[in-house]
């Protein structure tokens, strides 16, 4: 298939674009001026054709093939410019699934997130943690047939070389403003987060090792340097964190932009924006508005092909180097909403469609193939504040699996806990972001849809104190509501993500809000006397530090995933093979009908009568009501969400 977009080996020239005039203007230059554009996609994951694989429908808000229209625009725009990739690109949609489960990837085989990227001409990429949940073998088999090289300073194999090659200079061809030929050398240095060998351990164990991120800079970027590189980009598959360096952070891309020599940092992995972005506020060193971090242009493009990263360089030329003079940074989405709705800013690139087209519709295909069924609806648009039943049929899938494993063994006489997250809870997904089948039938696309991540299923043995340290750790995902100051308080922490608010089914409690919070977003304790967990008890009785049960969980939170207590990996008893999902659709094959049920076995404390307890859901929660609490609908709340507020 011919491209659309030309190979940019010699850089295109164009209309200078007006998002670069837009710049603070140098005054005199000595040498020769250069304005070049950077651009970055990052947490693609598999999102390649506007839809949504678990709502069977159309999505404005997801996709590269949008993207890619953003892609050919901001190359029309600029003399000069550059596109790269910033990690997680074959996991993450019912599309990589199909790919992953049912299609294979041999060697030679072309991915369809590969096919897509190949037509849009990327220059560099580097590997998310994601790029690793199916193997180190899928992994090179679904990149092989890339058309850009990949780069990744801090992982490495078990014999010590480079997983990936660390870094590479990008000679390249530019023409200044006098409209000269100049030569340009970009280096390019990739990151992933270190904690990929705890989150991936199975299938990383004694073949990968990884570094920190920015020990990895001190040592990569001098050799880039001494290499020739004029300018170098930092592809940071990392957040953007505050606080003391102590080394091994997952988002360490604010630490990262200390390191001599690196002149942009491209990062991603939180799913956030940048610039711009709440998020990221009130952190030293982050100039939210400006797009920097400690003073050096940066980006996050969102997550799904929802953005398109931008930093625009103005490079002058000092005798044989060239210096950053002058910078503005942009994250440019694909869709607006107006009055609530969605709107597309951009159709769909149609070299990157036919590039998929083949692997989207034999993935619908493969959605939608029945199980069984259920007899009531499944949804999360209360699971932050409630007992919710979509939570509550994965903990009772995975303690049936777990059971059936432990019953010859040791264990099979211990109580046993199973720990499950609301996935799909709005947040930084957006008022659609939530689990919602109706009753009926049961298709492979809901399996995915009830649990999205492909985790496997593991089960830890761990005490009392530990399961209630557990909950703590969970518990952190609220505000404290302070009734002494009244009025309207916000109850979730919009930083804290979803993923993280396990639920343990098996015991009952209650979460008291008022309380301060025992851990940070981070798990980090903060305030040993803080106690959230109330009335902690199992089969009646309270729960005792000394008792020991057995946990059901994924192999992500088993690993150390969260920082959560009694999780290091020394816990583990069962290490399964399985899919938490497949787990889920076996459970769902035997019983052939299911009816998940709240059953109450956590609530919140009573919220106090001084404080309006508010929390936002999607629109589509009025047609549910949540069960052993009561709220009321206040109103709409910006992004398209509904607020709500908690009234007994």
């Amino acid at each position: 298939m011919t491209s659309t977009f030309t190979r940019r080996r010699i850089l295109q020239t164009g209309v200078a674009a007006a998002a670069l005039t837009g710049m603070p203007q140098l005054g005199w230059a000595a040498g020769p001026v250069v304005k070049l554009r950077v651009m970055e996609t990052t947490d693609l994951h598999v999102n390649i054709m506007p839809y949504d694989y678990y709502r069977d429908a159309a999505d404005d808000t997801v996709g590269l093939a949008r993207t890619a229209t953003l892609v050919k625009a901001a190359r029309s725009e600029a003399k000069n410019s550059l596109l790269f990739d910033n990690g997680d690109i074959i996991q993450g949609s019912p599309l990589g699934d199909y790919v992953a489960y049912r299609k294979g990837m041999k060697k030679g085989d072309v991915h369809p997130i590969v096919a897509a990227m190949n037509v849009l001409d990327y220059d560099c990429g580097t590997l998310g943690n994601h790029e690793f949940n199916y193997g180190l073998d899928f992994l090179q088999n679904s990149l092989g047939a890339a058309k850009f090289p990949l780069v990744c300073a801090n992982a490495i194999k078990a014999d010590g070389t480079p997983l990936q090659k660390p870094w590479l200079v990008l000679d390249r061809e530019v023409t200044d403003e006098s409209g000269a030929k100049q030569t340009l050398k970009v280096g390019v240095i990739g990151f992933v987060p270190p904690q990929i060998v705890q989150w991936d351990k199975a299938n990383l164990d004694g073949k990968v090792t990884t570094i920190d991120i920015v020990d990895a800079a001190n040592k990569h970027v001098p050799e880039l340097k001494k290499a020739g590189a004029d300018i170098v980009v930092a592809l940071c598959h990392s957040g953007i964190a505050g606080g003391e360096r102590k080394g091994g952070e997952e988002n360490a891309a604010l630490h990262l932009a200390k390191v001599d020599g690196i002149d942009v940092i491209l990062t991603g992995h939180q799913h956030f924006v940048f610039p711009g972005g709440k998020e990221f506020n009130n952190i030293e060193g982050v100039d939210v508005k400006a797009g920097t971090l400690h003073g050096k242009p940066a980006v996050m493009a969102g997550f799904w092909g929802s953005h398109l990263g931008i930093v625009d360089l103005e490079l002058t030329k000092e005798g044989n180097a060239w210096k950053v003079a002058n910078f503005r940074t942009e994250a440019r989405p694909i869709y607006d909403r107006v009055d609530r709705k969605v709107v597309a800013k951009v159709g769909s690139e149609a070299a990157v469609v036919a590039a998929v087209q083949a692997d989207h519709d034999a993935t619908l295909k493969y959605v939608r193939e029945p199980v069984g069924s259920t007899a009531v609806p499944i949804h999360s648009y209360y699971s932050l504040v409630a007992d919710d039943a979509s939570v509550k049929l994965v903990a009772e899938a995975q303690a049936w699996y777990v059971a059936d494993l432990l019953k010859t063994t040791q264990y099979k006489d211990l109580p046993l806990l199973s720990a499950a997250a609301p996935f799909k809870a709005g947040g930084r997904g957006g008022p659609n972001y939530f689990t919602e089948i109706k009753p009926g039938p049961l298709a492979i696309k809901d399996m995915a849809d009830i649990y999205i991540y492909p985790n496997t299923i593991r089960a830890v043995k761990v005490t009392g104190a530990q399961v209630r340290e557990w909950l703590e750790r969970s518990a952190g995902i609220y505000n404290q509501i302070d009734p002494a100051k009244g009025g309207e308080q916000e109850l979730i922490n919009s930083k804290f993500p979803a993923y993280n608010f396990d639920v343990i089914a098996g015991v009952q409690y209650k979460i008291d809000p008022t309380q301060a919070s025992r851990y940070d977003n981070d798990g980090k304790l903060v305030d040993a006397n803080a106690r959230r967990i109330k009335d902690l008890t199992y089969n009646g009785k309270p729960v005792t530090d000394d008792q020991v049960f057995i946990v059901a969980t994924n192999n992500y939170r088993a690993g150390g995933g969260g920082n959560f207590p009694g999780n290091d990996g020394t816990t583990i008893v069962l290490d399964a093979p399985d899919l938490t999902r497949d787990a889920i659709m076996r459970f769902i094959i035997e019983r052939k009908e299911v009816a998940p049920k709240a059953d109450g076995s956590w609530s919140l404390v009573t919220p106090p009568a001084s404080v309006t307890t508010t929390f936002t859901t999607g629109p589509n929660a009025a047609a549910y009501q949540p069960a052993g609490i009561k709220v009321e609908k206040m109103g709409d709340a910006p992004e398209g969400f509904v607020k709500y507020r908690i009234v007994g």
